[in-house]
C-alpha cells in the first residue's frame, strides 16, 4: 500500500475516534451516551394537534390503576429513547418540560397516535387507545414527576 494511502486512512481513523471520544464525553445523559439535542422546534409539533384533538378529555383520567398501568407501558415503549425518567436521552427529548405538561390530555393523546416521523418519533396508533390514553395519564401524573425527581437524587 502507498505510504500517502497508509497516512490517509490512519489520518481518519483518528479523527472518527476522536470525534467518537468527544461525543461521548459531552452531552451526555447518564450512562446513555449522547443525549438528544434540543431545538428551536422540538416541542412545535405539539402546536400542530387539531381542535377538536385538543379538546378531547382522557377517559381514564379517574382510573387509579391507569397511572400504574401508563408507568410500565412507558417503560417497555418509551424510555429508551426519553429515558426511564422521562427527562430525555439519546434519541428523544424531555418530557418533564412545561411545553408536554401544559400540552392537554387530548394533545399528547394525538401525538402518541400520529407520531412525529420526520424526528424519527413513531406513531403509536397500533397500540390499543385504552393503552395509549394510560401513557397519557402516567405523562401526566404524579408518578412520572416523582420518577424524574428521583432519577436526580443521589
Amino acid at each position: 500500500m502507498k505510504p500517502a494511502l497508509v497516512a490517509l486512512l490512519l489520518g481518519t481513523m483518528l479523527l472518527v475516534i476522536s470525534q467518537s471520544s468527544a461525543n461521548n464525553g459531552s452531552g451526555t445523559h447518564g450512562s446513555s451516551g449522547l443525549q438528544f439535542h434540543l431545538g428551536a422546534d422540538t416541542y412545535a409539533e405539539l402546536r400542530k394537534a387539531p381542535e377538536k384533538a385538543v379538546n378531547r378529555t382522557n377517559p381514564l383520567e379517574n382510573d387509579p390503576e391507569a397511572v400504574a398501568a401508563g408507568k410500565l407501558l412507558f417503560a417497555n415503549h418509551c424510555a429508551e429513547c426519553h429515558g426511564e425518567d422521562a427527562k430525555g436521552g439519546r434519541k428523544g427529548p424531555s418530557l418533564r418540560v412545561s411545553d408536554v405538561q401544559n400540552a392537554t390530555p387530548g394533545t399528547l393523546f394525538w401525538l402518541l397516535t400520529n407520531g412525529v416521523v420526520r424526528k424519527k418519533m413513531p406513531a403509536w396508533s397500533k397500540l390499543p387507545e385504552p393503552q395509549r390514553w394510560q401513557l397519557v395519564r402516567f405523562l401526566k401524573s404524579r408518578d412520572a414527576a416523582a420518577a424524574a425527581d428521583s432519577a436526580t437524587k443521589p
